[in-house]
């Protein structure tokens, strides 16, 4: 719930440790909200991506189907790529719902590890049209684009004209980048990490931390 507490261990039963709280402790959350929307990758990739969002302070995840993931959740008759376990036209729910709460088991166990006092949600793979509606529902949208080359804007300028943003949500292509059609759809800021091309997963982590060094408590 956002509160961190010191505690004494008052004894054991039944399988149940017993405490007793003696202090609150400093909180460790930013001010910050931040939502880190990746483009659906293959599912190993989402596990590093969540573990890392975690330890960063991200609020939120929420993978999002897009139109070059490699993976897929519609049912859309797409081929199933090679050594992807759930990208077939019709996917099994209970395959679905075990690997988002897998994925939130990951979130807790990262933000036990680095001592948050709250955990991130992880929400279930949404829609393209799905996340549009969740990311339209933020403060600010930042983009990282290949394509937007040396001449987009840095993380730095966006900071500058929004300084006192608070809610704010970061979408990232999958493998495939993101299309020229979801770059319209999508609005927001689009924002270049440099001159060189990152993969998915890296790039969330490094757009992560530069939001939460500007925005946040890095």
């Amino acid at each position: 719930q956002g509160r961190r507490f010191g505690a004494q261990i008052d004894g054991t039963e039944n399988g149940r440790v017993r405490v007793r709280r003696l202090t609150e402790l400093p909180g460790n959350e930013p001010e910050v909200r931040v939502t880190l929307y990746p483009g659906l990758p293959k599912l190993d990739k989402l596990d590093f991506v969540v573990q890392k969002a975690a330890e960063l302070g991200a609020a939120r995840v929420v993978p999002v189907e897009m139109e070059r993931s490699v993976a897929r959740i519609s049912g859309d008759g797409a081929k199933k790529p090679e050594r992807c376990e759930w990208c077939v036209s019709r996917p099994d729910p209970k395959s679905l719902q075990n690997k988002t709460e897998r994925w939130q088991k990951i979130a807790w166990e990262a933000a036990k590890q680095c001592g948050r006092g709250r955990v991130p949600e992880v929400l279930a793979p949404l829609s393209w049209k799905e996340a549009l509606v969740d990311m339209r529902a933020r403060e600010l949208l930042l983009v990282p684009w290949e394509e937007a080359g040396m001449e987009g804007q840095r993380l730095q300028q966006v900071f500058a004209a929004h300084t006192a943003a608070r809610d704010i949500g970061i979408l990232i292509g999958p493998e495939g980048g993101i299309s020229a059609e979801e770059i319209e759809q999508a609005g927001g800021e689009r924002v270049t990490l440099g001159p060189r091309i990152l993969r998915t997963e890296t790039a969330s982590v490094a757009a992560l931390s530069v939001v939460m060094s500007l925005w946040g408590d890095i």
